[in-house]
């Protein structure tokens, strides 16, 4: 068990590079297992996430192979098995397995899939759209099993906004036969990602990243090379470090398009932010002004986010409201900050946040983006140490983290 110890109040200054995206890489690797020849994924990041899922392939019959920040997988010998327990239950993400089984051999058998545990969040639209695709689905001690003797073209509209719902009936209607217009699809650079591995694959999917994706379904794909996008939520998250800590960091290796709704919200603080081609320097600046933020579906303010903002909202004067559309109770990093001093108060779906300082504390990371949040206050604390257990949660999302932080002035380690 490990520990992230931090002595803050330093300014973070430097370049940072940011990794491939997470929420983009847990759903093209189990999509590469629609292939019947060699896929290559570039820009793949180092995450404890990336490597169960490359386990999961290879229990499958994969063949994987790590070539520094690429992955070789070959599924040419892919076996379509149950899948109840083990390292299914390690990661959200599992659920793609699903789609990408369904869609290759007509049948997956998949357990709940596990993750950070911050709120319940049903796959009833995902089993929703595979059963519209002529699947038959049942719960058999807490196993998903589908089968289709043949899935079959059909119009679906997502009651919810759903990324997984949008990205698995993609996955599974890419090998129907005939038509499938996905409508209320949900508009994430990462659905754009793997429509565009998909079509290098010979699919044919249009309008992926706006509400409604058509896709014709064919009778097999091939194997192709692709380059994941830079990792949005990573990059919003050294964004509100090098704010919170007053310091002058470039974050490189990014798409400034997918920062918009981040990118306004610290200008209405007062922040310094300079948009380049594919970066974005942050100066940090004496004063911020209290903002209200809401939490929505893209391409509004990313929920993933909101967590390390509730920290950067404390370095602000006055009171700020941060409101979460997408999940409604979000919030298991407050008491941990309140801990460090913070004064915050949640009432249903908002966390309202009064500026002040913060102090060294040991807190604890209750999931992934909590953890974020924890480590954005600790850099700010002028004085001690601040000790966050809970470490793998954090590695779930950032690779490289304490080496990034020291590259950028932090004092920044791990402890067994």
């Amino acid at each position: 068990m490990e520990k992230l110890m931090i002595r803050g109040g330093r300014p973070l200054r430097g370049t940072v590079q940011i990794s491939g995206a997470k929420n983009s890489a847990v759903a093209l690797l189990p999509a590469s297992l629609l292939a019947e020849s060699e896929v290559v994924l570039d820009n793949l990041p180092h995450l404890s996430d990336v490597a169960v899922y490359s386990e999961i392939l290879q229990e499958l019959g994969g063949q994987v192979t790590w070539k520094g920040d690429s992955m070789v997988i070959d599924p040419s010998n892919l076996r379509s098995l149950p899948m109840p327990n083990g390292k299914v239950k390690m990661l959200r993400a599992s659920y793609y397995l699903m789609g990408a089984l369904l869609g290759r051999f007509g049948e997956a058998t998949i357990g709940l899939p596990g993750g950070c545990n911050f709120e319940p969040r049903p796959i009833d639209q995902h089993i929703k759209g595979f059963e519209a695709l002529g699947a038959v689905v049942t719960n058999d001690h807490g196993s998903i099993h589908i089968s289709a003797k043949q899935l079959r073209g059909a119009k679906i509209y997502l009651d919810v906004v759903s990324v997984g719902a949008t990205i698995n009936i993609m996955l599974a209607a890419s090998r129907a036969k005939g038509s499938t217009v996905i409508e209320n699809a949900a508009k994430e650079p990462e659905i754009i990602d793997v429509a565009t591995l998909l079509n290098a694959m010979g699919a044919k999917i249009k309008g992926a990243g706006t509400e409604t994706i058509r896709i014709e379904g064919v009778d097999s794909l091939s194997g192709c090379r692709h380059s994941i996008i830079p990792d949005r939520i990573q990059a919003a998250t050294y964004m509100m470090m090098a704010a919170a800590t007053r310091g002058d960091v470039l974050i490189d290796n990014v798409i400034p398009k997918h920062l918009e709704a981040v990118t306004a919200k610290l200008l209405e603080m007062g922040v310094h932010v300079d948009e380049l081609d594919e970066a974005i320097r942050i100066i940090g600046q004496p004063h911020y002004e209290a903002v209200d933020v809401k939490a929505l579906v893209y391409p509004g303010f990313a929920t993933d986010m909101q967590s390390p903002m509730t920290s950067l909202l404390t370095q602000a004067s006055g009171v700020s409201i941060l409101t979460d559309h997408v999940y409604s109770n979000r919030f298991k990093h407050v008491p941990e900050l309140m801990r460090m001093g913070a004064k915050i108060r949640v009432e249903t779906r908002s966390a309202i946040i009064e500026g002040g300082k913060l102090v060294a504390a040991k807190v604890r990371a209750a999931d992934l983006r909590a953890g974020a949040s924890l480590v954005v206050a600790g850099l700010t604390v002028e004085d001690g140490v601040t000790e966050i257990t809970g470490v793998e949660y954090i590695d779930r999302g950032y690779d490289h983290l304490v080496d990034n932080l020291r590259r950028l002035g932090a004092d920044v380690w791990r402890e067994h």
